[in-house]
């Protein structure tokens, strides 16, 4: 398919770090320093990683998934613990190489598809050596 190769690590939690979250909402402004606007304390861990045992983390090169708002060098949160569906963002390995893609089921037929018009969706033919590693569930970007 032509894809660059993924980076990928594996979770591992080591002592929580806790930050401040802001009762105050920011739509594009700075939220008061003031600690009266301190609601809890936010552990990212917790935030992100809902089954630790079956989490991976994977950066990713290339812009076939621009659409979807993942880019070049983002970190994406994958759970396989969560049941791939028709729509989900998926890693997968097909034909022994990994890719970042769309999940599309369409009259009895798989498909990887990319958010990209640049590239062409892979249909998954039943000969194919295919397994879906993981669902994304979140996207880490760099501001």
């Amino acid at each position: 398919m032509g894809h660059p190769p993924l980076e990928i690590f594996a979770f591992e939690q080591r002592t929580p770090l806790e930050l401040p979250l802001y009762l105050a909402t920011v739509s594009a402004g700075f939220p008061s320093p003031a600690e009266d606007y301190i609601d809890k304390k936010l552990d990212l861990n917790e935030h992100l990683v809902r089954h630790p045992a079956a989490t991976f983390f994977v950066r990713v090169d290339g812009d076939s998934m621009r659409d979807a708002n993942v880019a070049s060098g983002d970190i994406l949160v994958v759970d396989r613990a969560v049941t791939a569906r028709d729509g989900h963002i998926v890693i997968a390995a097909l034909d022994g190489e990994l890719t970042v893609k769309r999940l599309r089921r369409q009259d009895g037929r798989l498909y990887l598809v990319p958010d990209n018009p640049d590239y062409a969706a892979v249909e998954v033919s039943a000969e194919a050596s295919f397994e879906v590693w993981g669902v994304v569930t979140y996207i880490i970007h760099k501001a």
